[in-house]
């Protein structure tokens, strides 16, 4: 079988294309650009079914499980695929340990260590409880997070765009610094013992609740990887879509309800949007999934992430 791989713009991007057995897989395929073209290693690959000109339909992407005759459509001697370089890639779990690993180990600094007298506080600083806990808090929330990315996750994915670690380090380093910048601020002024009590009660029971809803998604994915969409049932999975979000939003509400910092509550909308936008889209995906039609599964009614609001 001849396979000819070709760049959006047509291009040949291996020379005389490649002759791979009859039994291929999209897999060896993918091996074989690499061994020719070494600087395309296959996690950098995106191979995909041309479409006509002028189409606006999305192209089939190949799956590397599969075989290459498998998407032949009929001739079984020649196929044409269309590559596209993904560029620099890194692994999940690399990217997630790097952004939880600055908020954790940036917070102990201004908890700690005498950072202010860089701003110009010379004056003792008081470590109210609130600060104490919050502390304890915050970094028992990042560490769960970075054993949850190396013992929990398995991802749909392998890799993900190196330029996503500057990306998402920003955003969690930068709102790691200033919100502990706030919360440990010689000035800062603590609310009153049972709003703080309240406030990191209920984070806690959220942060249980959310590692909960982590082990529930694990179960939902074989080992072998596979990225098949199941629905997710069992504990708030029968309330809500995305509980793993829910948990995280509130666990957060909870932080601040103790804390109550303006850096903290931005942290929290920002983060409230962005998993609200990721939400929507995965409850959209599973209600065209499991439609109900052709005998398939129609999903059940549920709140997407924030009941009573969404």
């Amino acid at each position: 079988m001849k396979v000819t791989v070709v760049s959006r713009s047509g291009r040949e991007i291996v020379k005389g294309g490649l002759d791979l057995h009859d039994s291929a897989t999209v897999s060896d395929l993918q091996e074989t650009i690499h061994g020719r073209c070494k600087k395309y290693y296959p996690s950098r690959q995106r191979l995909t079914l041309p479409l006509p000109p002028g189409s606006k339909e999305r192209p089939t992407v190949l799956n590397p499980k599969k075989k290459i005759q498998d998407y032949c459509d009929g001739n079984l001697d020649n196929l044409t695929v269309t590559f596209k370089d993904l560029g620099p890639q890194v692994s999940y779990r690399t990217l997630f340990f790097w952004e939880y690993f600055g908020p954790l180990v940036i917070y102990p600094i201004f908890y700690y260590f005498p950072v202010y007298k860089l701003f110009g506080y010379e004056g003792e600083r008081a470590i109210h409880p609130v600060q104490t806990y919050a502390m304890y808090y915050w970094c028992f929330h990042y560490f769960k997070r970075i054993m949850e990315t190396f013992f929990v996750h398995r991802f749909s994915h392998a890799t993900s765009p190196l330029a996503n670690v500057f990306r998402n380090c920003a955003y969690y380093w930068s709102f790691g610094s200033v919100i502990a910048y706030y919360v440990n601020h010689p000035l800062y002024t603590p609310v009153n013992d049972l709003q703080m009590k309240i406030g990191f009660g209920f984070g806690i029971i959220c942060q249980i609740s959310n590692f909960y809803c982590h082990l529930i998604l694990k179960n939902l994915r074989s080992t072998d990887g596979s990225s098949g969409y199941q629905i997710p049932r069992g504990f708030l999975f029968n309330i809500v879509t995305c509980a793993n979000y829910t948990t995280e939003i509130y666990q957060w509400l909870g932080f601040n309800i103790a804390t109550q910092t303006i850096a903290g509550y931005t942290f929290l909308v920002v983060a409230t949007f962005i998993m609200t936008n990721w939400a929507l889209a995965k409850h959209r995906r599973l209600k065209k999934l499991f439609d109900g039609k052709e005998g398939r599964t129609k999903y059940p009614r549920r709140w997407v992430i924030l009941p009573p609001f969404l």
